[in-house]
């Protein structure tokens, strides 16, 4: 269990995506909260929909259809009957079921964004949704089913009905009816009035939640390629002159630099570089030819590291930039203006840029599985590790019984050059495929959902490429002497240990590389390494 951490604020304008990562998945780190100053905005703008309702005016979605059928105008009282039926008939999820950290980052989006003020909700409404989450009552949301404009319309209607009392829900763990959990939690369901519904759905908060949890994995990601990175020079007896910081001065890319510096910091204090470098000047005689020791540079896969990490470092940071405006938005539709007293009608549901940034996103974390996989390579082939045995095996005399007998990492390759394919797969990008849908009304969608939901399962993917990496790499350092290698990688090296023993003979090694994949997302192998004093 975290520690709890100071209560978070739901003020439609504070929130940030690291906030809604933790949350999402640490739930008893912080309770959230309705800011006293977003309960007013949101009264506010509630009070003048009703004002406009009770003019009789013509209201999109509180009192016509939706959609394209936005000109039939609605009798008042028909307008709770109204909201019910959209959320039914947005019942049409497919697909396996969203995972709870998802479905809590999606929760306390949404609350945050209704808490802006400007979509005429009750703060009721909020309020029962915000102790959802707090007594983990998870709807049950299918991961399929949104083109990403309007909003998250069939995702998000499992989560509006479960305020209703209606659906299923996870409550603690397990399964049951939203109208039970929300009884044994001591809540009332609410009965939705005019818009409110419609506000629940009608937003991108679906998408934003895989997209906040994939850049907190991306992160632990990028942290992991450059620690492979220090250790494959190490164990490969690599220059680590490729990451000195001049090089990076005269091409400052945010990302490449921190990444270099993370590596040079990373292979502080390491004994497995030769102090001679590439060898001693040609001698007078020998002046013209001399086959070197080694080459004088390595190959692109450990000496470009950090500017495939760096792009991966640089396209997180603008990533969640857009994203923090997105969580922090009012994104449905129309949305009240209550100083001007007037109603607007606009597209803000539209996710482009959470579309376009998991795009991104989901390339250059696809591209660190590349890297790799071309880094693993280096260090299982007897043609390019510099001595280290074929395919990592334990040494053994060429005439004993063992010899020809055990396979080392072989299949481990194999599976990494498997996961890596299947990552570049994924890149294609979903905003490519927008898709004229509901009776050629939502004409121009963003597919930012299936975009984000591609961009978790790259992550999910790439986890699994480094952790065989890294345990390829733990087998190489076992192989040259693990006390040569420099104080912080020892740490990585011996939290994997704890986890994965040498590999002293064939065995499946499927727990081992979940475990190291459980390691490098929840952040333990980092700050493993991070608890080294630096030198």
């Amino acid at each position: 269990m975290s520690p709890r951490t100071a209560p978070i604020a739901v003020d439609g304008h504070t929130l940030d995506v690291d906030t809604v990562a933790r949350l999402a998945r640490h739930p008893d780190a912080a309770r959230a909260g309705l800011a006293d100053d977003a309960a007013d905005r949101m009264t506010a703008s509630k009070d003048l929909k009703d004002k406009l309702i009770a003019a009789g005016l013509p209201i999109y979605g509180v009192t016509s259809g939706f959609g394209d059928s936005n000109t039939r105008q609605i009798a008042e009282v028909k307008s709770a009957e109204l909201q019910r039926n959209l959320l039914r008939f947005l019942g049409a999820g497919a697909g396996p079921l969203a995972a709870p950290d998802v479905v809590r980052a999606t929760m306390l989006i949404r609350a945050n964004c209704l808490a802006r003020g400007h979509s005429g909700v009750r703060t009721e409404v909020v309020r029962l949704l915000l102790d959802c989450l707090a007594e983990d009552i998870l709807p049950l949301i299918p991961e399929r089913g949104s083109v990403g404009a309007s909003g998250d319309l069939v995702p998000l209607s499992y989560l509006a009905r479960t305020l209703t009392g209606e659906g299923e829900v996870l409550h603690r763990g397990r399964r049951t009816t939203a109208a039970e959990a929300l009884r044994a939690a001591g809540l009332e369901p609410v009965e939705l009035r005019a818009k409110e519904g419609l506000a629940l759905v009608n937003g991108t908060s679906f998408m934003s939640g895989f997209a906040a949890l994939a850049l907190a994995d991306a992160e632990e990601l990028a942290f992991a390629a450059d620690l492979a990175t220090a250790l494959a020079s190490q164990v490969l007896h690599g220059n680590p002159g490729h990451f000195a910081g001049f090089l990076f001065d005269q091409k400052p890319h945010r990302g490449m630099v921190d990444s270099a510096a993370l590596i040079r910091r990373l292979l502080e204090g390491s004994r497995s570089f030769d102090p001679s470098g590439a060898g001693a000047p040609l001698t007078e005689e020998g002046r013209g030819f001399r086959e070197l020791e080694r080459p004088i540079q390595d190959r692109y896969s450990v000496r470009c590291a950090p500017h495939v990490t760096g792009v991966l470092r640089d396209a997180v940071d603008w990533a969640k930039q857009w994203l923090t405006v997105e969580v922090n938005s009012s994104n449905d539709n129309p949305l009240f203006d209550a100083d001007a007293g007037t109603a607007h009608n606009g597209g803000n549901f539209y996710g482009g840029h959470v579309a376009l940034a998991m795009d991104t996103l989901k390339t250059a974390t696809a591209s660190l599985a590349d890297l790799l996989d071309r880094q693993l390579e280096l260090v299982v082939d007897e043609k390019f590790n510099n001595g280290l045995t074929p395919n990592l095996i334990p040494p053994v005399a060429p005439d004993s019984w063992a010899a020809g007998l055990h396979h080392g990492f072989k299949g481990m390759q194999i599976s990494a050059s498997a996961l890596t394919a299947e990552a570049l797969k994924w890149t294609m990008p979903a905003t490519s495929f927008s898709r004229s849908t509901e009776a050629h009304n939502q004409d121009k969608v963003s597919m930012g959902t299936i975009a984000a939901r591609d961009a978790a399962s790259v992550a999910d993917l790439v986890a699994q490429v480094a952790a065989i990496h890294l345990l390829a790499l733990c087998q190489a350092a076992d192989l040259r002497g693990a006390d040569r290698l420099s104080p912080a990688t020892r740490a990585a090296f011996d939290r994997i240990r704890t986890v994965s023993p040498y590999v002293d003979g064939d065995r499946p090694l499927d727990g081992d590389i979940a475990a190291v994949a459980r390691l490098i997302g929840s952040g333990e192998l980092r700050r493993a390494v991070e608890s080294v004093p630096a030198a």
